[in-house]
């Protein structure tokens, strides 16, 4: 069921908008460097609504339903809310702009919006790391660094780590303090050779 654009705040709306435009699940942390960030309130709400689907996990996973996507093709051509910002604005302009092109093309937003070519998982790891790290070159934890990558399965992101582990910058190391791992930590470990690889720095 279609959601009217006013009965939904200018966060939901804008969090509907960032996963029709990733057109993929997104991790909840990813979110926020996306778009606003979504709390619990509103999360419940989309997903009541049926605007969302939630996976649980760590993190949890949001996607977009087809209720969904069909409410964000409402918000096209929609009426500019009470006082919005200049940001604001300027999107619902944008939007309506888009929203002529839809109708005079007939392209649907599956179309436009559909899967990016994505990037290369080598790229998507040094970002996550750089989400992750405080600093170039600093240790970032495999399980930290898969938990912000759970679209990627785990034989291509392995595969990844090997292929980034062989340029110059990048390391992969064991745990020193074993005592100190936990089951997650034991199972995100990467095995090169006859050792178990906890933790990743990338210089650059």
């Amino acid at each position: 069921m279609t959601v009217a654009p006013d009965e939904l705040t200018g966060t939901e709306q804008a969090v509907l908008l960032v996963l029709m435009s990733e057109c993929r699940p997104v991790p909840n942390p990813e979110l926020k460097n996306l778009g606003p960030a979504l709390d619990q309130s509103s999360r419940n709400r989309l997903q009541r609504r049926g605007l969302i689907e939630v996976t649980p996990g760590r993190p949890m996973v949001l996607e977009l339903t087809d209720d969904g996507w069909a409410t964000c093709r409402s918000l096209f051509g929609a009426a500019v809310p009470a006082r919005p910002s200049g940001q604001g604005r300027a999107l619902y302009t944008l939007m309506r702009a888009l929203d002529r092109h839809f109708e005079r093309t007939g392209l649907s937003l599956a179309e436009a919006f559909g899967p990016a070519q994505a990037d290369d998982v080598d790229t998507r790891v040094r970002r996550s790391y750089r989400q992750l790290s405080r600093r170039p070159g600093g240790w970032v934890g495999l399980a930290a660094l898969r938990r912000h990558l759970t679209e990627v399965p785990r034989d291509e992101l392995d595969a990844a780590l090997l292929r980034l582990e062989r340029q110059p910058g990048v390391s992969l190391i064991p745990e020193e303090n074993r005592k100190a791992l936990t089951d997650d930590d034991r199972a995100a470990a990467l095995r090169i050779g006859n050792e178990d690889n906890h933790l990743i720095a990338i210089e650059s």
